[in-house]
């Protein structure tokens, strides 16, 4: 059971297993916003007042409201269990500080990238990223008040995933479906690790696309617009 807002910054003695779990997006998709609403300890950020440097780089559209931004990472931690926590580390989204993403990867279990639909195209570059680095992940559409409709079938061809990589609704600021999305993460990556035989796991290969594969697709032409 999620203890989210306990005050006991420790961990039961029951805990058995701690995962590390990497959140990334595009630029404002909710990342931070989601790693505060599940965490149970006070959550690590390193946001910073957006300046008028930013002008021209960080597109704001949609997002007029927003001030601050990540620059290195978001912490935090969430029980889904009692034998099994999550270490949740926020990546920034914007492109200059992708390189901060092969640190942050190192050990990590899993990933869960959020997806604002209200500009889609902004995921595509990210998607592939996880792809070339071969981790297993799960999709999370975050819902905007303002975000248009669209069916799974759709968003799935527009994102070109595979029929197996999960594909959920969440809404980032709020506990539950926010937690519910890093459960459908975590159970993807235990099917993974189930059917995975000794030989393929020593290789590191993986039940999903490689490399060769994911170049081959056209994700970033397609919306669910043409999709349908």
């Amino acid at each position: 059971m999620v203890s989210v807002g306990s005050a006991d910054r420790y961990l039961p003695d029951t805990v058995q297993q701690a995962v590390k779990i990497l959140i990334v997006g595009a630029f404002g998709v909710g990342k931070t916003t989601l790693v505060g609403s599940v965490s149970e300890i006070e959550p690590l950020r390193t946001e910073e007042v957006m300046t008028k440097a930013s002008v021209g780089v960080d597109d704001l559209a949609g997002m007029e409201t927003k001030t601050t931004t990540t620059v290195a990472m978001d912490f935090g931690r969430v029980t889904l269990n009692s034998r099994l926590v999550l270490y949740l580390f926020g990546t920034p989204g914007q492109r200059r500080f992708w390189d901060l993403w092969e640190g942050l990867a190192e050990g990590a279990l899993g990933v869960l990238v959020l997806v604002d639909t209200r500009r889609l195209e902004d995921s595509f570059d990210v998607l592939e990223q996880l792809e070339l680095r071969g981790l297993p992940f799960a999709v999370a559409i975050n819902r905007f008040p303002d975000s248009e409709q669209h069916s799974t079938e759709e968003l799935r061809h527009a994102l070109d995933l595979l029929n197996e990589t999960p594909l959920v609704t969440c809404d980032a600021r709020d506990t539950t479906s926010s937690v519910d999305s890093l459960i459908s993460l975590v159970e993807h990556v235990s099917g993974i690790c189930a059917r995975r035989t000794p030989e393929t796991a020593s290789s590191g290969s993986r039940a999903t696309r490689t490399p060769e594969t994911a170049s081959s697709g056209s994700r970033a032409t397609r919306t669910p617009e043409t999709a349908s």
